[in-house]
């Protein structure tokens, strides 16, 4: 069975290839040489050798995977695989065994192996932040990644499990991170890093891109539930993505639970009639036979009160200085997924050999458009999708330190749109006959979405002090659209194709816990083919093709000045090529460019931070400040359709400086209060001197704040614990947090200052009263969001739900 699904996948891989002769060259070069390093530098055998295994967990009972373990003053060490095991062959004597891992304290025992026996300890690691009379995690759950040199933050999901929060809401929690939403549940979501936003950022789950699975398993549809923890790689990003990413990468972590049996389920209710439910259940036998399966559901009628402007159907006029209270009448969404996994673990062959298979499907009332006084009574949009997939990892691959691990996946989604209504909406929900029909542009399209993604990374250490990194990506995208209305348009019958390719090569160096250097290079490679009309009227099209061909490389380090004092520093030359949308659209309110360039970037990152222990009290300090230097920025824009319609459109914006910091604060008090917050500061300026290139002529933009961006913005939160009340092993929780975004332009500030070009100033405040019974088993909470009814807008100044009320049940059985 192994056999079989290592040909299939490298068949996909091989087939990719024959279409990229400049890649197949260097992979031809690379790859080779690199396996024949691995080979080369083992040693092989040990003689009087014993071994020592075992299980690290941490104290909340939970697996703790990729942890490092390793004999203090020698060169055997190893990482721990999926399942929290690690195994270490070495001469027989005394040593102090190390155990690390990022987010907990690193722990130290002594051990001795006796020659030909095999001796079994495991260990049980601790959170970073604890108070010294009991274990108990004092932050709100971010943390930093220690040993590494790049600048990351891991939030801890599980502390998070008994609100409603979904993983984009989770994510403001870290520092430099703006979640911009242009509506309700369900509504289109951006997440902002550090002056980055959108396509800019790349979302993984446990390492593998997310690229093309559909927005109904988008990160503001996924529970917090569904992760364990939340990894944020922020501007420059480790090889071992191999991604394209400028901004930064999220990687969520799912829960590998071990278990022999095991349920997670929940359900809540609130404002606007929104249902969410969630079940997680699995089971791992003695044999090491697996499964899991994950399943949850949104649903909201999203029918909150806006304040705009409203069209007088008897003028045709909108009066923008007459604001009126209206209620949104048009905005139902709902989504449905489950994904189910079944598969190895624990095996000479292979620490894990999971087979997948994920469905999703979504349902959408688009309210308005690009544009909150544009209202739609008719419109909608629809898509499901269903992704196999396949997962094997194995530490210690034909020789020893050599971990391999292989994804792939193939996604096939099918979207709608449809905008055949023959009436025109004002946001009173008055109607009237239109000309023509379509509200936007009178349209029923079908696209079909056909979406391979596969990788491939190789680890080898070799001793304690030297690791190399091998990644290679590829992605295969390819769309076809049908219209129901008319299945002879010549647009529909040209595919929109793109291949993608990424390579990437790294060595770290770690002499020691106190440094580590990391350097590597990536090698990017796209091929683009669509559609582009010959004619002004676009009734005749042809098929052009593209393709982009780029270098990235980079370094990384950092140094403990002090035991508690860590300081980072990273920089990379990176590359963003364009996505499948910026390129060919989203077939309804935004239109696509085929011959965009891809966006390069100079990122510059120095952070340092402080944590320490001063008795039952912990303090944790963070600051960094981060510059980019970018060219060929893609922008998104409002374009005028006419007739009083708008829609979206990507462009090259030649030059793009980012310069800012951000500042992190935290303390905690043994295991009753945790209170602390985030600033950012981020200009983001437009850097393009003149009109044209060649010229004199200064451009009125020029240094001006790239619009629609909030470039300064903050949150801050407060919990507090009652441990023990009502009996031992409950937990009362209340927690107060609050979001703060200042005023931003909403165009260019060449164009104006008046207050109809601002995005106002911002302050929701939020509560969340939690109660959890017998350790977790039963737990119960209420929220309250942005309970002063803050007005508060995002994108373009569309508003967001005021004042809501939630409440969630939870149960979760299992060892």
């Amino acid at each position: 069975m192994t056999d079989i699904l290592f040909v299939i996948t490298f068949a996909v891989i091989i087939e990719h290839y024959k279409h990229i002769t400049t890649l197949k060259a260097i992979s031809r070069s690379i790859f080779p040489a690199f396996i024949l390093f691995f080979f080369s530098v083992t040693v092989w055998g040990q003689e009087g050798g014993a071994m020592i295994s075992g299980k690290i967990i941490s104290t909340e009972r939970e697996t703790v995977d990729f942890a490092t373990v390793y004999l203090k003053g020698t060169n055997y060490g190893g990482t721990t695989n999926a399942e929290g095991i690690y195994h270490l062959r070495a001469p027989a004597g005394s040593y102090t065994l190390v155990v690390s891992a990022i987010g907990y304290k690193t722990v130290e025992q002594r051990v001795k192996l006796v020659a030909g026996e095999r001796v079994k300890r495991n260990v049980t690691i601790t959170p970073q932040a604890t108070a010294l009379d009991e274990v108990v995690v004092v932050s709100n759950g971010v943390s930093r990644l220690k040993r590494s040199a790049f600048n990351a933050v891991a939030i801890d999901a599980k502390s998070l499990q008994n609100t409603t929060q979904n993983l984009s809401q989770v994510l403001v929690q870290a520092p430099g991170m703006k979640l911009r939403e242009s509506g309700g549940v369900g509504s289109d979501m951006q997440l902002m890093m550090d002056g980055f936003s959108g396509k800019h950022i790349k979302i993984f789950i446990d390492g593998v891109p997310q690229e093309g699975v559909g927005s109904s398993f988008g990160l503001n549809n996924i529970p917090v539930n569904y992760a364990e923890r939340i990894e944020i790689y922020k501007g420059v990003v480790p090889v071992g993505f191999g991604t394209d990413a400028i901004g930064g990468v999220i990687n969520i972590v799912t829960r590998k639970n071990l278990n022999k049996w095991f349920l997670d389920a929940s359900y809540s209710y609130g404002s606007f009639n929104t249902h969410r439910s969630y079940v997680h259940f699995g089971q791992t036998f003695r044999s090491g036979l697996t499964y899991e399966v994950n399943a949850f559901q949104n649903y909201s009628d999203n029918n909150y009160y806006v304040d705009t402007p409203v069209k007088d159907f008897e003028t045709g006029a909108i009066n923008k200085k007459k604001i009126e209270h209206v209620r949104r009448f048009h905005d139902t969404y709902h989504n449905e997924a489950i994904a189910g996994k079944a598969g190895i673990v624990n095996k000479k062959w292979a620490d894990r050999l999971m087979l997948g298979i994920t469905y999703s499907r979504m349902y959408k009332d688009i309210q308005n458009g690009v544009r909150q006084e544009i209202v739609f009574g008719g419109k909608y949009r629809k898509d499901h999708s269903l992704m196999p997939s396949l997962e094997y990892r194995k530490q210690d691959l034909l020789l020893k330190g050599l971990d391999v691990a292989l994804t792939a996946n193939y996604n096939k989604n099918v979207a709608q749109n449809v905008d055949t209504s023959a009436y025109e909406f004002n946001w009173r929900g008055e109607q009237r006959i239109l000309r023509t029909p379509g509200e936007q542009s009178y349209q029923n399209t079908r696209s079909d979405n056909n979406n391979w993604n596969g990788a491939f990374t190789a680890n080898y250490r070799l001793g304690i002090a030297h690791t190399f990194t091998f990644n290679h990506v590829l992605n295969s995208f390819k769309r076809s659209n049908t219209s129901l209305l008319n299945k002879n348009t010549e647009a529909n019958a040209i595919p929109k194709e793109t291949g993608k390719n990424i390579s990437g090569l790294s060595y770290r160096l770690m002499p020691s816990e106190y440094w580590n250097v990391s350097v590597f290079g990536k090698n990017y490679h796209q091929s683009i083919a669509g559609p582009i009309a010959t004619s002004t009227a676009q009734d005749d099209y042809k098929r052009i093709t593209n393709s982009i061909n780029a270098l990235g490389y980079g370094a990384a380090g950092t140094y403990f000045i002090l035991k508690s004092m860590q300081a980072k520093f990273s920089y990379e030359k990176a590359y963003r090529l364009p996505t499948n949308d910026e390129m060919f659209g989203d077939e309804d309110l935004e239109t696509g460019d085929i011959a965009l360039k891809p966006e390069n970037s100079d990122n510059l990152n120095f952070n340092i931070s402080y944590n320490e222990l001063f008795g039952k009290h912990s303090i944790y300090v963070e600051g960094g400040v981060i510059y980019r230097n970018t060219k060929d920025y893609i922008q998104r824009n409002i374009t005028t359709l006419g007739g009083g319609k708008y829609g979206a459109a990507f462009v090259n914006h030649g030059r793009v400086e980012t310069k800012g910091y951000t500042l992190s604060l935290r303390y905690g008090f043994a295991h009753w209060v945790s209170v602390g917050g985030n600033f950012t500061r981020m200009d983001v300026r437009d850097n393009v001197k003149t009109v044209t290139s060649g010229t004199n002529q200064e451009s009125l933009t020029y240094g001006a704040r790239m619009p629609n961006l909030p470039y300064r913005f903050a949150n801050s939160d407060a919990s507090f614990y009652w441990r023990n009340l009502g009996r031992k092993g409950n937990l009362l929780t209340l927690t107060y947090d609050n979001l703060y975004m200042h005023s931003f332009p909403l165009y260019s500030e060449a164009v104006g200052s008046g207050t109809g070009f601002m995005v106002p100033t911002q302050f929701s405040h939020n509560l969340t009263l939690s109660y959890g019974i017998q350790h977790g088993r039963y737990n119960v909470s209420f929220e309250c969001r942005n309970f002063t009814n803050e007005k508060l807008y995002d994108n373009f100044s569309l508003q967001k739900a005021g004042r809501a009320f939630y409440g969630k049940v939870r149960v979760y059985f299992g060892n």
